[in-house]
């Protein structure tokens, strides 16, 4: 084999490992990405659920305060 060609496949091995290393860095980062969304959809269900009660009981209350109105 010719200097260039050993030359040639040096560089292609090296541009090879480089783009390895980039594949596990990106498939750590989109697990990371994963779980991270995951605990915000978690999140955002927890926050609507507690959101609608917080409704449920205002309603309440100004019903309350309706029916106390009413009564005098």
């Amino acid at each position: 084999m010719s200097q260039d060609t050993l030359q040639q496949l040096k560089q292609l091995a090296e541009k090879v490992n480089r783009l390895a290393n980039l594949c596990e860095r990106l498939q750590i980062e989109n697990e990371s990405l994963k779980t991270k969304q995951r605990e915000l959809v978690r999140n955002r269900a927890q926050l609507m659920e507690c959101s609608a009660l917080v409704k449920s009981r205002v309603e309440s209350m100004i019903t309350r305060l309706k029916t106390l109105g009413q009564g005098n």
